[in-house]
Order: structure tokens, then C-alpha cells, then sequence
């Protein structure tokens, strides 16, 4: 067994990381999908988005050949409309909500239609907000992610200039940094941030990491408001014997290589345990299997019935040969000339509901082993809980705490996204982005 990178020739990963969701291949088609639309009144398919897009609405301006007008439906609600075309897990957001379900036929392709719309606007650069006239109003944001990005755009829009504090070389955060790449690539992750900064009145000062080059302090005192959409850290420690030996990565970090540095460069073992079922175990385990592992075994502590992940993710995972094992916890990594070898696990049993409401695994004490020479750990992300107490930001945990406007404890800094949250999805981060953008214009006393 041996964790070696370029394993597979050009043509190889260009086919495992191709485009999981196509998109249409003529307009033809669009037009026969958006016309299968029922167009529901008060419908469900929108109140289950978290940006609210008109959904009927759109559908019917590409129903009815008006796609610079169903691009905008999209992006007045949702400036990242096309990325979460490819990343949303619609199956339990609009289309999960379609009344298509209902009748047992298959729901309208909303994620498709949206793609459809919006990749078309970015393809032909259609700017289709103009900024009102300035404001005089300097706002910072720090972190230029789906929430930063959104409060930016909306900022802009209303005259405000705004500057974005990035730490990293580009734009986009889990949209350029944490995703599958066959979900979304790269490449169109800079080319939706660069149309989002199309706008203007938007500055990216990149490599501008707050707490090593910038301070809140001198953003207070040189800004009229702050944003922070800083996002969550990193994966989250095992706290068991081994987790130091060669071969045990965080599923961040091996998401953020295979991102940054390009398939033939990023390592992958022949035998490879996951730790984890969310999305991101998913993502991590289904792009260890396309680098060219042999085998990749995902390790959950809990049974099926309680995954995170969705059923669709998990399906994707199983397509690509990934194995499963339930009612499992890593108890130990046993190595040997520093180099991870086997994965020994406890085995579990679900006892009563915690505070999430999900049964809690019991250790039975019964162990097994898998052998492996290497170790993706996606058992949850931290906060930056060092970083916010620094700047005496009141939290959670490390969560940042808001009031209902958005505010933190610090008059004139507010926070939203995973920050907050703790980690949603892109379209609830992006919703927080507009939500703090709508409190920051009140607090600067601009009508919107």
C-alpha cells in the first residue's frame, strides 16, 4: 500500500471530475423542460428556497424565450444563482418541494433551468443591476465567500463602496476552495466572482488574512460598517491515538489541495478510510476514489437512518465503489514507520435522542480493524473561536453571536454565513449576505 499522487493519465481525470450535473444541450430543451412547469400559485418549490427566488417566475420567462429577464429573477434574490444551480442540494429544497412529487412523477429540473438562465448571462457578461449614485459610505467585508460576496453586491447596488478582505489568492470560499470539483470547477468559481464584481464600486484586497494583516480595530476606524463572513476552520480533531502519523489529512484540507494544486498533484492512498457521512465526507471520499484509490471505505458512527449527508450524495458515493460502514467510531490508528497502516474502530449502538434530536451512538465495546494507508478526517468543522475572542466578539463556541439585525456586540460589526451558523449550505449563506447587507444600509441610514 503506498499514498502516491498522479496516479491516473490526463484523459482519466479529465473524465472522473467532468460536470456531474450536464447541463442542457440545446435551448430546445430548456423550453420543453419550462414548459412542463405548472406554475403553482404560492408555491411550494419557492418558499422552500432560503433566498426566496421567484421560481414560477423564472421558468416562465425561459418558457417564454426571456432569459435575460429570468436571469435577473434569479440574481435580485440570489447573486449566486448559477453556483447554486450546481451545488444546492435541491432534492430537499425546491425540487424536493415540487408538486410533481406529489403526483409520483418527476419534478421539474429547477437547479437546470437556473443553470440554464444564469450561466447564459454570465457567458454573454449581461450586467443587469446599474449602481445608484454614491453614497459616500465605505463598508468592509472580510471574507469573499457566498456571504461576503452577496453583502457585497447588494452594498454596491445601493452606492456603498466596498472593500473585501480575502485571506486567500481568490475569491469564491467553499465555492472555490471546499466543493467536489466535479460539482463545480475552479474556473467557473472565478469566472461567477468576477461577474458578480462586474458591478463595481467592489475592491478584493486578496491575501488579507484579519488577525495576522488586518485588525478590526483599523477596520472600524477606517470603514462605516464591517461585515465578517469568515466562514468555519478547520476539520475538526479526532482526539485519538495516531492522528499525528503520515497519511492522516483533514478532508479540508485534501478538498482545498485538489482544488489549489490540480489532480495529478494531490496524494491519495490505495486503501482509504473516511471519517464521517456529511457532505464534505462525501465530497472527500468521492474524489479520493476519482484521484485513483483503490478502495475508499466510509466510517459512520451512527446507522443510515441518521446521516447528514443526502440520499443523492450518498448514491454518488456508492456509484463510485465507495463502501460503507455503519455503527463505526475511530477508537485508534496503529501505524508503522510513522506511516498510518490500519484504522481500528468501535463498534456502536444507537441509545437515546441527543440534543439534536438524533439517537445517540453507545460504544459496545466490540472492535474491528480496516487496513489502510490513509486517513480523511470529515468528522465536522471548528470556529474560528480563538480569532472572535480575540477581537472580544461575543459567541458561541467560536459561532459568532448576532442579534436579529445581524449585529454583534461591537457597535458597527455585524456577521452572517457559516460564521454564524456554524456551516449550512452556499444558498443560506448567501441569504445571510443580503440579511446583513439590508441591516448595515439601515444602520447607515440608507433606504433601500
Amino acid at each position: 500500500m503506498a499514498v502516491i499522487n498522479n496516479r491516473l493519465s490526463k484523459e482519466q481525470y479529465a473524465e472522473n471530475f467532468s460536470d456531474i450535473h450536464p447541463p442542457f444541450e440545446t435551448a430546445d430543451a430548456a423550453l420543453v423542460e419550462a414548459n412542463r412547469c405548472l406554475f403553482c400559485y404560492d408555491a411550494p418549490c419557492m418558499k422552500s428556497c432560503p433566498t426566496g427566488i421567484d421560481v414560477p417566475k423564472f421558468i416562465k420567462q425561459i418558457a417564454t424565450d426571456n432569459i435575460k429577464g429570468s436571469a435577473h429573477t434569479i440574481f435580485v434574490s440570489n447573486i449566486m444563482g448559477a453556483g447554486c444551480s450546481k451545488v444546492c442540494p435541491v432534492e430537499k429544497l425546491c425540487e424536493g418541494a415540487c408538486v410533481y412529487n406529489l403526483m409520483e412523477e418527476e419534478p421539474i429540473s429547477i437547479a437546470k433551468l437556473q443553470r440554464y438562465s444564469t450561466e447564459k448571462a454570465m457567458e454573454k457578461n449581461w450586467q443587469l443591476f446599474k449602481r445608484k449614485e454614491a453614497t459616500g459610505k465605505k463598508v468592509a467585508i472580510v471574507g469573499a465567500g457566498p456571504a461576503g460576496l452577496s453583502c457585497a453586491h447588494v452594498l454596491s447596488r445601493e452606492g456603498i463602496d466596498v472593500t473585501i478582505f480575502e485571506k486567500e489568492s481568490k475569491g469564491g470560499g467553499l465555492m472555490t476552495y471546499g466543493i467536489a470539483a466535479y460539482k463545480v470547477t475552479p474556473q467557473f468559481c472565478e469566472a461567477e466572482v468576477n461577474y458578480i464584481l462586474g458591478i463595481g464600486g467592489i475592491e478584493v484586497k486578496y491575501n488579507h488574512e484579519l488577525g495576522k494583516d488586518i485588525s478590526l480595530a483599523e477596520l472600524k476606524k477606517n470603514f462605516d460598517a464591517v461585515y465578517l463572513g469568515i466562514g468555519v476552520g478547520v476539520a475538526r480533531r479526532l482526539d485519538i491515538p495516531g492522528e499525528k502519523l503520515e497519511g492522516v489529512v483533514d478532508a479540508i484540507q485534501f478538498i482545498y489541495d485538489i482544488r489549489a494544486k490540480g489532480y495529478p498533484s494531490v496524494p491519495v492512498g490505495d486503501k482509504v478510510a473516511v471519517i464521517g457521512m456529511g457532505m464534505t465526507a462525501i465530497d472527500a471520499a468521492t474524489q479520493a476514489k476519482r484521484l485513483g484509490a483503490k478502495e475508499v471505505t466510509l466510517v459512520y458512527r451512527r446507522t443510515e437512518a441518521e446521516k447528514p449527508c443526502t440520499d443523492v450524495e450518498l448514491d454518488i458515493a456508492k456509484l463510485d465503489g465507495c463502501e460503507i460502514t455503519w455503527l463505526a467510531a475511530p477508537k485508534k490508528i496503529k501505524g508503522s514507520g510513522g506511516k498510518v497502516k490500519q484504522l481500528v474502530c468501535s463498534v456502536m449502538q444507537l441509545g437515546e435522542p441527543d440534543a439534536s434530536g438524533r439517537r445517540s451512538p453507545v460504544d459496545t465495546g466490540e472492535t474491528f480493524s480496516l487496513d489502510v494507508d490513509m486517513v480523511i478526517k470529515a468528522a465536522g468543522q471548528v470556529p474560528f473561536e480563538k480569532l472572535v475572542k480575540k477581537f472580544k466578539i461575543q459567541n458561541s463556541k467560536g459561532k459568532i453571536t448576532i442579534d436579529a439585525g445581524c449585529a454583534t456586540n461591537i457597535k458597527g460589526i455585524f456577521a452572517g454565513g457559516d460564521a454564524v451558523n456554524g456551516g449550512k449550505e452556499v444558498v443560506d449563506a448567501v441569504q445571510a449576505g443580503k440579511d446583513g447587507a439590508a441591516s448595515i444600509l439601515s444602520y447607515l441610514g440608507i433606504k433601500n
